[in-house]
């Protein structure tokens, strides 16, 4: 099964456990899959987001669910971990989250993988970003290769 029919389930689920899917991939072969899954804290801030112990929570929950559904083969690699610092920015409401950070992202109009920072999302089809020399463009999200926040150090280093 595709990562893209799994999507919608694995993030159901995921929800239900009171976490946030932050990104699905599906790597390895067909013989040997590998489900790479992201999860947060909806409402996690940097040093308070998931921790090891919800990761293996999460990834013996979403053992049961998918072996019970036969959504994969009998031979799988599930892998859950959290964001990390630079996390994906995946979904509209992911954008939305971090309105005012500032993102790496890969697109058809964009050179490379440039820095931007995130201005609005005035639909959930599209995201306005402002480039380093003060302009803003507006991507829609299908032209996005891959988006991930810029780990903002100063936040990191913060005792609370």
């Amino acid at each position: 099964m595709s990562a893209d029919a799994l999507l919608a389930p694995i993030r159901d689920h995921v929800t239900g456990l009171g976490f946030e899917l932050v990104d699905l991939k599906r790597t390895g072969t067909l013989q040997r899959p590998i489900l790479q899954v992201r999860v947060d804290r909806p409402d996690s801030r940097p040093g308070q987001g998931v921790t090891a112990d919800d990761c293996a929570a999460i990834s013996r929950s979403l053992e049961r669910f998918l072996e019970t559904r036969a959504m994969v083969g009998p031979r799988y690699v599930l892998e859950v971990s959290s964001p990390g610092f630079e996390r994906p920015l995946r979904w509209p409401e992911h954008w939305r989250r971090f309105i005012g950070r500032d993102a790496r992202v890969r697109a058809k109009s964009l050179p490379g993988r440039s820095r931007v920072r995130i201005v609005a999302v005035p639909d959930d089809e599209h995201v306005i970003v402002r480039r380093d020399d003060g302009t803003d463009l507006t991507l829609a999200f299908e032209a996005i290769r891959e988006a991930t926040l810029v780990a903002d150090v100063e936040v990191f280093g913060k005792r609370r």
